[in-house]
């Protein structure tokens, strides 16, 4: 079982960081598990330039750190994305992820598990938390769970008791629904009207032009609008 997970916040010490900590050292608790921990400030990252290549080949033309994460997210089994909370929104660095990523239309995430963990001091965690699941449930991802989690800016989190409870159960399900393959029925249902009637026909009509986004569907056994 190999797990991909993301401090999405460039403070490599801070709230996101230690919360996503502690659930590595849960999940290494766990047999025949490998985690791969990624910090966005540490990752080579060049901004979408908006040139639509990489639906034709495959591929982005910047082979910089970012193709790098998604061919390891690509054979993954399950991700944790943890972002602060910016603006009612993702972090920067998220963000870039986000949209060099090959998510929602290359469904990279089909078939894996996800939990999204949002930090927030004041307000638009929860905000945070939705952008993070959308990006997974449009990416063909089955989330397990979502943890909004309010702390003060540069505090420890961990000053709640009840922070660690919550980690080790959201950590736990997440290895036995890998484990299992449990399925959520009304998500399975969402992601596949979303595929087939918002992403599929757009990609269609495309033609040549998204051809490596046909050959990333049949590699992962999406075919003919139909999930399987």
């Amino acid at each position: 079982m190999k797990i991909i997970m993301i401090n999405g916040s460039h403070r490599k010490n801070g709230a996101t960081a230690l919360i996503l900590h502690e659930m590595y050292q849960k999940l290494q608790t766990y047999p025949n598990v490998e985690i791969q921990f990624y910090n966005v400030a540490d990752l080579n990252m060049n901004y979408c330039i908006g040139c639509c290549k990489c639906y034709k080949n495959g591929k982005c033309i910047f082979n910089d750190d970012i193709e790098m994460l998604s061919q390891k997210i690509e054979t993954a089994d399950g991700i944790i994305i943890g972002s602060p909370t910016y603006a009612s929104n993702v972090s920067g660095h998220v963000k870039v992820l986000i949209d060099r990523g090959h998510f929602a239309i290359e469904q990279l995430l089909f078939k894996k598990y996800a939990i999204s963990v949002s930090t927030y001091e004041n307000y638009g965690g929860k905000d945070t938390a939705k952008i993070l699941n959308r990006l997974f449930c449009y990416s063909g991802a089955t989330i397990s769970n979502s943890l909004v989690i309010k702390t003060p800016f540069s505090s420890n989190p961990f000053s709640n008791p009840q922070i660690h409870n919550t980690l080790n159960k959201a950590t736990d399900k997440l290895y036995k629904d890998i484990y299992k393959q449990k399925t959520y029925l009304y998500q399975k249902i969402r992601h596949f009207i979303i595929f087939r009637f918002g992403i599929l026909p757009f990609v269609m009509k495309k033609g040549n032009e998204y051809q490596g986004v046909v050959t990333k569907w049949k590699k992962h056994n999406i075919k003919n609008g139909k999930i399987i």
